[in-house]
């Protein structure tokens, strides 16, 4: 029987092993999948963002070489203007004249002749760089355009005189990037990306991008881009999935990240995953032959695949590969899985299983044994406990009492049981119906007692609410009374009767009136009177304006009391330490996959604020909810000139100020009072109940206010959150 019990313990084992196991590939090969997909997503974000830089950079640049080409002689005294050919015979920026921080940098050949169509080029490429060039920095080292000639312009703020240091010798040639815009090299004159390579000037990791400009069927010009990767090799590197790691290469082979590579010391790009003539190198940089051949065996299975496959499996190295293709360079990203990190938390669970078999057959076998020893060894003695056994309760014998031997005298004592136990049965039963009778008796009495004591505890509770609010509603009642009483008495006081006496004495005189007030003692008098009375009148009308005033605000106190009094019994609000700034932060990050796919650029005013105390997910809700309705309010604005401004700012010493701005479509004046009801929306998929419950939230729940501003349609619109400034150091 133990033997089977264990069969059956192995195979549940084995069931459960691959159970989990199946349940714990599914969870992970999904995992992995999306790991791959979002980072994919969020890594080639630099490189689309480039591409339609490019887009804009051409469309500008052909426009503007038009426009040039139009102003022969204005082109050429500004040429002569702004640059100026050296001895060693090339043209370069005058250096008096030249601010890199502003000013896009010269470098043109000696052998390059100056004709009134190549002036128009540099001049337009001058002045693009100029334009863009400091709103693309941050994002990109360096812009630059380069022309069939030989010639660059470029914008690289952070090496202000590259071009006055460049040699007179120096050639574009030796340049990945520069033939990539050759017609024909490039005949489908699209955007190109170069391999990775370190630059020499910043000792940085990056690769450059270009795209080739033709005007009238001619090449005139290629736009540049510089790309650092140093962020994206690290992130490669570093940030994987917990027991998996992440290679990136290119299509023709050339690996650009993986752990084991060494990028320090190499100064170019080797095509070991798909050249088979390099196993030395390969071997060197990867450390091993055999990471060489896994390496090559991983690009062959992602260049064999069907496009729209994301997963793959490497069964002769026990892996699963999971890879996408950043759009732009066309780069592979693929994450690697060891087939064991999956199978070790299945193994560790089968074999908990087992254990816990293995220890349940021991626990079995010996309850078994113990079970056994008491049923073949001990009946009798099993029988003399039973009889203690019935007279505690177990009555229900039927035994053979005619026998003579120790068993009949056993049956014999059963009987004797049996009797005393009918006997204090029936006893039993009795006392049981009189004991019914008395606890259902006494069941009615604590109901009524109950519900006495429960309509006494809600009296008594309505009535020491009442009791607070009108013990707190009659302070202010005092103040109410005594002002009105203040303001009753300056009524009795004011000197109206003055105006009475005053009237019937002009009444009285009406047939000589000027000559009484002119001529007689009282009337030359009555004009300073009633200047005087008209003063005291005046006065005695402002200090009863006050109390009535007082008189409201009192009221209106009453009002609040009562709110107060309500708010007790409501759910505490939860206050965190936060950082406005970062919070801010948030919201763009939250809403970035929606920024960039709209084209918004996100123009950043925050002053550095301490962190405070206020509701964070409230706020951050708000926030959220602001930049999404400004993206969206930017869909009918040409893609170049989307702009979101946030701005973080104290108003006052007690208040802070974010404001959200964009410059879409903008909010009719009759709408402006409608904007925050609920259900009111101006677009067709909205709900309208984003700005009604952000609204609501800010003036009850965060103590602040929601408002907005705008000059009409098609100027855009301001949404400004305005909180209580309550700095986390000074809530202790």
């Amino acid at each position: 029987m133990g033997a089977r019990i264990a069969v059956i313990i192995a195979l549940s084992t084995l069931f459960s092993y691959l159970h989990i196991l199946h349940t714990l590939r599914t969870e992970a090969l999904e995992r992995l999948q999306q790991h791959v997909s979002e980072r994919g997503e969020r890594e080639q974000a630099i490189f689309l963002l480039a591409e339609d830089n490019h887009a804009l950079f051409r469309k500008t640049l052909t426009e503007r070489i038009r426009s040039l080409q139009k102003q022969e002689e204005e082109v050429r005294v500004r040429f002569d203007s702004l640059f100026v050919r050296r001895p060693d015979g090339t043209v370069r920026n005058r250096p008096e004249l030249l601010d890199s921080t502003r000013m896009a940098q010269v470098f043109i050949p000696s052998h390059v002749v100056l004709d009134a169509g190549f002036r128009a080029r540099v001049l337009a490429a001058y002045d693009m760089l100029t334009w863009y060039g400091p709103v693309v920095q941050m994002r990109f080292t360096t812009t630059y355009v380069t022309f069939p000639e030989g010639a660059i312009v470029g914008f690289l703020p952070t090496f202000p005189t590259w071009t006055q240091d460049l040699p007179p010798d120096f050639s574009l040639e030796s340049y990945e990037d520069f033939p990539l815009g050759k017609p024909e090299n490039n005949p489908q004159r699209r955007t190109a990306w170069t391999g990775i390579y370190k630059d020499n000037v910043s000792n940085t990791w990056m690769t450059s991008v270009n795209t080739p400009v033709d005007l009238d069927g001619r090449h005139v010009a290629s736009i540049g881009h510089d790309v650092l990767l140093d962020e994206l090799l690290a992130r490669t590197i570093n940030d994987h999935l917990p027991g998996a790691y992440n290679l990136l290469f290119r299509d023709d082979g050339q690996l650009i990240a993986h752990p084991a590579l060494k990028l320090e010391g190499t100064t170019r790009a080797y095509n070991i995953l798909s050249n088979a003539e390099q196993p030395e190198a390969a071997a060197r940089l990867l450390g091993s032959a055999e990471n060489a051949a896994h390496l090559r065996a991983i690009f062959e299975r992602v260049k064999g695949r069907e496009p729209a496959r994301a997963m793959l499996e490497l069964p002769e190295y026990g892996e699963y590969v999971a890879v996408t293709q950043l759009r732009g360079p066309g780069w592979h990203l693929a994450t690697v899985l060891p087939g064991y990190v999956v199978s070790q938390p299945a193994l560790l669970a089968a074999r908990y299983v087992l254990i816990i078999g293995i220890l349940s057959l021991l626990l079995e076998l010996a309850i078994m044994y113990q079970v056994l020893q008491q049923q073949i060894t001990r009946p009798l003695h099993a029988f003399t406990q039973a009889t203690d056994k019935v007279a505690a309760g177990d009555f229900q014998v039927a035994l053979d009492t005619a026998r003579r031997d120790e068993l009949g005298q056993l049956a014999q004592a059963f009987q004797l049981m049996a009797d005393e136990v009918k006997r204090r049965e029936e006893a039993l039963r009795q006392a049981n119906e009189g004991l019914e009778q008395r606890v259902e008796e006494r069941t009615h009495e604590l109901k009524d007692v109950h519900l006495q004591l429960v309509q006494t505890a809600r009296r008594a509770g309505m009535a020491e609410i009442a009791t607070n609010v009108l013990h707190n509603v009659g302070n202010v009642l005092n103040s109410v009374y005594t002002a009105s009483q203040l303001a009753k008495e300056r009524v009795h006081e004011m000197r109206l009767e003055h105006v009475v006496r005053v009237a019937h004495m002009l009444q009285e005189r009406q047939t000589d009136l000027s000559t009484f007030l002119t001529q007689d003692g009282r009337g030359r008098n009555l004009m300073p009177f009633l200047d005087k009375l008209g003063q005291n009148l005046l006065e005695d009308r402002q200090e009863i304006v006050s109390l009535l005033d007082d008189v409201g605000r009192y009221t209106e106190h009453i009002g609040d009391i009562v709110k107060v009094q309500q708010d007790y019994a409501r759910t505490p609000r939860m206050q965190d330490r936060v950082s406005l700034a970062d919070l801010l932060e948030d919201a763009l990050r939250i809403n970035s996959a929606g920024i960039v796919r709209h084209q918004v650029k996100v123009r950043r005013l925050i002053t550095p604020l301490p962190p405070v105390m206020t509701d964070k997910h409230k706020t951050l809700m708000i926030l959220v909810n602001l930049v999404s309705n400004a993206k969206y309010a930017m869909d009918g604005v040409p893609p170049s000139e989307r702009l979101l401004t946030v701005k973080l700012e104290q108003s006052a010493a007690d208040r802070v100020r974010i404001s959200i701005q964009d410059n879409g479509v903008g909010i009719a004046p009759e709408m402006l009072t409608r904007i925050f009801q609920y259900g009111f929306t101006t677009r067709e998929e909205g709900h309208g109940f984003g700005l009604h419950s952000s609204a609501i939230a800010a003036q009850e729940e965060l103590g602040g206010t929601l408002t907005v501003h705008s000059d009409g349609l098609g100027h855009g619109a301001t949404f400004t959150l305005e909180l209580p400034y309550l700095p986390a150091q000074q809530t202790t």
